[in-house]
């Protein structure tokens, strides 16, 4: 194998890990997408919403981008980022970390919305804190779901990777302790 190509090639293991991580981080995405919600079973905003609850929505989506966040500062760092495939990967989780950031003040801004909803007595005004609570809510799901399919796509470009491995076994095996010695047989000539 030329040496470009050698220095192209992510370790096999280093790859599987970094999908291993990838697909959980995007699946903890997806789960709190699917799982944040505002509306009630009528599909309206209730009469009440919790302040806590929606700024609790806020709180995970801030934990999960900072997860999103220290992942793509930890790959950055990493020699694999300067590869070709490297910087695909990096620019997926540049998209997912800007993505999943903007979700936070969009939950943030839906539960000040719910905190101000008892202050508000003319019905129009009531109609668009409502209107604005749907919008940003439903804003910050959109975002969290964008980040993950970012991450999707990271994990794809590195899925994509090792069949690049498969073409040049030779680094498998130099990367793998070598072959024991055979063995001398029992039949002597």
């Amino acid at each position: 194998m030329n040496s470009d190509a050698q220095r192209e090639l992510i370790p096999r293991n280093d790859t599987l890990q970094m999908i291993g991580a990838l697909n959980e981080l995007q699946g903890r995405l997806v789960a709190a997408a699917d799982r944040y919600q505002l509306l009630d079973d009528t599909g309206r905003v209730p009469a009440a919403p919790s302040f806590t609850e929606l700024f609790q929505h806020a709180t995970d989506a801030q934990a999960l981008s900072r997860d999103v966040i220290h992942m793509t500062v930890d790959f950055a760092r990493s020699t694999h980022s300067t590869s070709r495939v490297g910087s695909r990967v990096l620019a997926h989780l540049t998209t997912a970390a800007t993505m999943s950031s903007h979700a936070v003040p969009n939950f943030a801004e839906t539960a000040e919305n719910a905190l101000s909803l008892p202050r508000v007595s003319n019905p129009v005004d009531r109609q668009y804190r409502d209107d604005r609570m749907v919008i940003d809510h439903a804003t910050a799901r959109a975002y969290l779901r964008r980040a993950s399919e970012s991450l999707r796509d990271a994990a794809k470009e590195l899925d994509a990777h090792l069949d690049f491995h498969r073409l040049f076994p030779a680094q498998d095996r130099q990367q793998s302790p070598a072959a024991p010695p055979p063995l001398p047989s029992a039949r002597h000539r």
